[in-house]
């Protein structure tokens, strides 16, 4: 039983659950804690890219251990970094004993998330490859919906919320013991200009490369800073727990459709459409603090804007030769990290500076400029092969 690939392939899609839930449950909780203590908003969003910090420091070092030890001590590795921090976390009060344990686990979900993605991706059937990493996106998607409903736990214990969730993350870390390490293909020959891949990936791809950008900035900033936003506006740490889950069901429910869509009438058409409905959405939450209206707006915005990560990864493998496209998935993961560490720093800024619908502003902001970039962007002529001799 441990053995089969239909067991490892659940166990790691739960281990992909917890890291989603994880990180949906850290953003907003320690950002309503961290207002109720009376920190800024800039500073509080500047807490809140912590995690995308350590996610960006780990991304060039964990290539190597992965193909030294295999995958499995990878994922284990990730996981204790993530159980060990979170279980940390309420035991001390503190901004920046938080800020560096929100470090370490980026650092473990990057390193979980790399091997578990490539683990999937190498074992399976090419005829199953999109479906296996549809349900992977799934199951992220579902835990970072998830996350944000443990903050009504802290109504009954501060502890409770952060030692169920590393109760269950050790459940599964447990369970990755009883599987088979496995280790990546060897590496090939031709990779040594790397700087010249990068610079040409960017010439050809910039326009395919902001929408990462983009829903990093976006959801960052949302499970960030909205919180915040929303306890200055009158609102209730339970209408938090609503309203951000819905902007992620919203993405779960159309992203499959977004996609077919996308394949028939052209990705940068559906980009275009997605992201200026999206900044209708946003636009209009500025003039209201209506729960079942802001509820309708998120999930709205959700089924449009929820799916730019992975429009931007198709959209890129459009405009990128075969040969360029590693290399352009790791920038695709570089831009998310970029966007996610601005997007809370800066929506906290925007909460000090502005009153009603400061976060609002930023985020129809950027999307506004991300759909004016992408309507000028030309498509270049299409390159089937790059050198890299």
């Amino acid at each position: 039983m441990f053995e089969s690939k239909r067991y490892r392939f659940l166990i790691l899609i739960s281990i992909v659950f917890i890291s989603g839930y994880s990180q949906g449950m850290l953003l907003p909780l320690l950002s309503i804690l961290l207002e109720e203590a009376g920190v800024s908003s800039s500073m509080n969003g500047l807490n809140a890219s912590a995690l995308y910090i350590g996610i960006l420091f780990a991304s060039p070092f964990i290539e190597k251990p992965v193909r030294k030890y295999g995958y499995k001590p990878a994922i284990a590795v990730g996981l204790f970094l993530v159980i060990v921090s979170i279980t940390l976390i309420p035991i001390w009060q503190a901004f920046w004993f938080w800020f560096i344990l929100r470090v370490i686990v980026g650092i473990g979900d990057n390193l979980l998330h790399f091997a578990t993605q490539l683990w999937i991706t190498t074992t399976t059937p090419k005829e199953k490859r999109g479906r296996n990493i549809a349900i992977y996106g799934s199951a992220f998607g579902l835990g970072f919906a998830a996350g944000p409903l443990s903050t009504i736990l802290v109504e009954y214990s501060l502890y409770l919320p952060f030692l169920l969730a590393s109760g269950i993350a050790c459940v599964t870390w447990l369970l990755l013991s009883k599987i088979k390490n496995e280790f990546p293909d060897p590496l090939t020959h031709g990779s040594e200009r790397v700087l010249s891949k990068y610079a040409h990936v960017l010439k050809i791809g910039w326009a395919a490369l902001l929408p990462s950008f983009g829903y990093g900035f976006l959801e960052a900033s949302l499970h960030g800073n909205f919180p915040v936003y929303a306890l200055r506006a009158g609102l209730d740490v339970k209408a938090v727990s609503i309203l951000l889950p819905a902007f992620v069901v919203g993405s779960l429910v159309f992203q499959m459709p977004l996609g077919i869509i996308s394949d028939k009438f052209g990705r940068k058409n559906i980009l275009l459409i997605s992201i200026l409905i999206g900044w209708v959405c946003f636009s209009s939450a500025i003039f209201t603090t209506s729960i079942p209206l802001l509820f309708t707006l998120f999930f709205l915005a959700g089924m449009m804007v929820g799916s730019l990560f992975s429009l931007s990864i198709t959209y890129l493998a459009d405009l990128l030769p075969t040969s360029l496209l590693p290399t352009g998935n790791i920038l695709a993961g570089i831009f998310f990290g970029i966007g996610s560490i601005l997007g809370p720093f800066l929506g906290g800024v925007f909460i000090d500076w502005f009153a009603t619908g400061s976060i609002f502003y930023a985020i129809s902001g950027m999307l506004l400029t991300l759909f004016i970039a992408t309507a000028v962007h030309k498509n270049p002529e299409p390159m089937r092969q790059y050198s890299t001799s």
